[in-house]
C-alpha cells in the first residue's frame, strides 16, 4: 500500500469515526450517517490498497 493512500484511508476512517461519535452524542442522525459513510470510504480505500499489495507479491 502506498504511504499516501494509506494515510488517506486512515484520515478518512478517523474523520468518519469522529463525525459518527459527534452525531451520536448530539442526537444528529445526519451527522452520524455522514460519519459512517466517511468511515466506510476509508475502509474501502484501505481494502483496495491491500488487494493491490497482495497482487504485487
Amino acid at each position: 500500500m502506498s504511504a499516501d493512500e494509506k494515510a488517506k484511508a486512515k484520515t478518512e476512517q478517523a474523520k468518519g469515526a469522529a463525525k459518527e461519535a459527534a452525531g451520536r452524542a448530539t442526537g444528529n442522525d445526519r451527522l452520524t450517517a455522514e460519519g459512517r459513510t466517511d468511515r466506510m470510504k476509508g475502509d474501502a480505500r484501505q481494502a483496495k490498497e491491500k488487494a493491490k499489495d497482495v497482487g504485487k507479491h
